[in-house]
C-alpha cells in the first residue's frame, strides 16, 4: 500500500493537479476503509483508474467523516460503501443499523392494532415478564408454548388463552408481550380493552361504522380481548356484538385471547347473563360461553397487585 501511495503521489505530480485537489487525494488515500478497499482489489484497479476516481474516493471519505462528527448529510440513516462497477470506483448507499432496527420496530409496530390501551404496552416483552411466582410462571409458560406452536404451524387451530387473575398481577401486559413476540415473527394482532370498545360501538350506531368495527375484530389473524368482565353489558352488544364476533372466530377457527378478573367459570354468571336492564338471559349466557371455551384454555395468574410498583 505504501508503494501505490507514492505511485499515486507521483502520478499527481506528473499530471499537475492542483495543490488543493492534491491534497484531497492524500488525504483520501490514507483513511484506513480506502487503504483497505484498495488492498483487496489491487488487481481490478489500475492505477489509472484510481487517478479517475479520486472523487469518489473522497465523497466517500468526506461523508464518513461527516457522520462521525454528527453532521447533516443528504440520505441520513445510510452509510457510504465503496465498489467497483466496470472498473469505476463508485459510491454506494446501504442501510445503517440504526436505520434497519427502526424500520424493523416500525414493521413490528404495524402489525399491532392496539385499541384503547396504553402506547406502553408496546414495549412488553415476554423476556421482562415477572417470573416471581409459580402463577405467573405457568401463565409465561403458556404463552411461550402458544408463540412456538402457532408460528410453527399457523394453518391448524390453536386454542389462545384466557388469562384470569386479580388487579395489577400482569394479565395485560402478557397479553402486549405476546403480541409483541408475534409481530416480531410477522403475525398481525389486535388488542382491545373490551370496556372501552363497547362505548365505543355504542357511539358508532349513528355513524354507520358498527359493522366496519365489529369486522375488524372479527377477522383479526390473532384477536385479544383485554379486561372482559369488567362492566355489564347489554343484551345488543352481548349478542350482535361479541356473539357475532366469537362465532365468526370459533368457526374459522381463529386465535383468541381473554384477560378477566371473573375467573372463567364465574364469567357467565356474573358477566353474561344478566344484562343492563337487570334482565336474566342464561341461555343467551351459555351460548356465549360455549363458544368462549371452545377457543381458549384458562391459565390463572397468581401473585401480587404490581400496578403502582
Amino acid at each position: 500500500m505504501e508503494d501505490m501511495g507514492k505511485e499515486l503521489s507521483k502520478r499527481l505530480v506528473e499530471n499537475k493537479w492542483e495543490k488543493k485537489y492534491k491534497e484531497i487525494i492524500e488525504k483520501s488515500l490514507k483513511d484506513d476503509d480506502v487503504q483497505l478497499f484498495l488492498r483487496e482489489n489491487k488487481d481490478r484497479l489500475s492505477h489509472q483508474e484510481i487517478l479517475k476516481g479520486a472523487s469518489k474516493l473522497y465523497e466517500f471519505v468526506d461523508l464518513k467523516q461527516k457522520i462521525a462528527e454528527g453532521k447533516e448529510v443528504f440520505a441520513p440513516g445510510y452509510s457510504p460503501q465503496l465498489t467497483i462497477s466496470d472498473h469505476h470506483i463508485e459510491v454506494t448507499y446501504v442501510p445503517t443499523k440504526k436505520l434497519m432496527e427502526e424500520r424493523r420496530l416500525r414493521e413490528i409496530n404495524n402489525r399491532i392494532n392496539i385499541v384503547n390501551l396504553p402506547k406502553s404496552i408496546r414495549k412488553a416483552t415476554l423476556e421482562n415478564y415477572y417470573r416471581d411466582d409459580d402463577g405467573r410462571m405457568i401463565a409465561l409458560k403458556k404463552a411461550i408454548e402458544f408463540v412456538a406452536n402457532y408460528t410453527e404451524t399457523p394453518n391448524i387451530f390453536h386454542k389462545g388463552l384466557y388469562l384470569s387473575g386479580s388487579f395489577g398481577v400482569g394479565k395485560t401486559y402478557l397479553l402486549g408481550a405476546i403480541a409483541n413476540k408475534l409481530a416480531e415473527k410477522g403475525i398481525k394482532v389486535t388488542l382491545v380493552h373490551m370496556p372501552s370498545f363497547a362505548v365505543e360501538i355504542k357511539n358508532s350506531i349513528g355513524k354507520n361504522t358498527t359493522m366496519e368495527k365489529v369486522d375488524a375484530l372479527k377477522k383479526a389473524p390473532v384477536l385479544m380481548m383485554d379486561d372482559i368482565g369488567a362492566d355489564q353489558l347489554s343484551s345488543w352488544f352481548r349478542d350482535d356484538v361479541l356473539g357475532v364476533i366469537l362465532q365468526y372466530r370459533m368457526q374459522e377457527e381463529l386465535p383468541t385471547f381473554f384477560s378477566s378478573n371473573i375467573a372463567l367459570d364465574d364469567l357467565e354468571e356474573f358477566y353474561l347473563t344478566q344484562n343492563t336492564r337487570g334482565e336474566l338471559e342464561p341461555l343467551k349466557a351459555k351460548r356465549i360461553m360455549e363458544r368462549i371455551r371452545f377457543l381458549v384454555d384458562e391459565v390463572v395468574i397468581n401473585g401480587e397487585n404490581r400496578r403502582n410498583k
